[in-house]
């Protein structure tokens, strides 16, 4: 069932449209690309053989990757889909 404007299925499709574009950026992030480093990144420490070689492409030390992990991190509040529920609000 449409509302409004709004084809049958238009808003489940908005929505799983959404899910997917937020699994795909935390995908993302989690990837890290290139050769490992030896030494962090942030604090210059040596970096354990076994986290390179678990983690291709390490960039930080567990320790710095672990705070900037628990670091806030405010994200934008703008639905650039601009859904009719948005606009009202």
């Amino acid at each position: 069932m449409a509302g409004g404007w709004a084809r049958d299925g238009a808003v489940g499709e908005q929505i799983e449209a959404s899910i997917n574009d937020e699994l795909a950026r935390m995908r993302a992030q989690q990837q890290p690309v290139g050769e490992s480093l030896k030494y962090c990144a942030e604090c210059e420490e040596e970096i354990p053989e076994a986290r390179r070689l678990a983690r291709p492409g390490v960039k930080l030390c567990l320790e710095c990757q672990q705070d900037r992990d628990s670091a806030f991190k405010a994200r934008g509040g703008i639905n650039r889909r601009g859904s009719k529920d948005s606009q009202l609000k």
